[in-house]
């Protein structure tokens, strides 16, 4: 059903098994500091090789159910490149709704060299494309201006204010619902 590699201008995206369990801990523990102001309070147990491994196999039977497309990010000039970041689509509704939820997070070393717009384009593509998916949505914290400019020159729309939505880093934060539609479906 998802494609196990997926290959941009300057990226390789790629779904991943437990063997890369331990870049994927690098990955983690490289940016603690940095993404603990976006994702949910971590646990020790969190930055052990055994939880990621619990991780990416949970992922694997999501993905295997079709609920979730999880793509783990490298650069494509460097073949053994660590891990630079992930982006996912998760809660992926068929049906009627043909939906998901776009979530992503990027190595504080590689900031602001448009990576991340680079992976939303090319899996909002995808999404459309090859999944048939109808609707993309992000919801992002109103400090986080990094993140909205990625899903802005992208195409997102505002369709609104989600109030103390998503439990963040222990606290109730408010979200920007962002919202892509498959054009081609109107």
């Amino acid at each position: 059903m998802f494609r196990e590699k997926v290959t941009s201008e300057r990226l390789i995206l790629r779904v991943v098994d437990e063997s890369y369990a331990p870049r994927i801990l690098e990955f983690v523990i490289r940016n603690k500091e940095h993404l603990a102001e976006w994702e949910p309070a971590r646990e020790t147990e969190y930055y052990t090789l055994a939880y990621q491994r619990q991780l990416i196999m949970g992922d694997m039977r999501n993905m295997a159910g079709g609920q979730l497309y999880k793509l783990w990010m490298f650069k494509s000039d460097q073949p053994d490149s660590p891990v630079i970041g992930s982006i996912s689509l998760s809660n992926i509704a068929r049906g009627a709704f043909l939906s998901c939820h776009m979530g992503y997070r990027l190595d504080a070393a590689e900031l602001n060299q448009g990576y991340m717009t680079e992976a939303v384009r090319c899996v909002a593509d995808l999404a459309f494309r090859e999944l048939g998916l109808h609707r993309i949505e992000a919801n992002i914290m109103p400090r986080n201006e990094a993140s909205l400019s990625v899903v802005r020159k992208c195409g997102f729309q505002p369709e609104g204010l989600a109030r103390k939505y998503l439990c963040i880093n222990g606290k109730w934060e408010d979200h920007i619902h962002m919202v892509l539609l498959n054009e081609a479906m109107e």
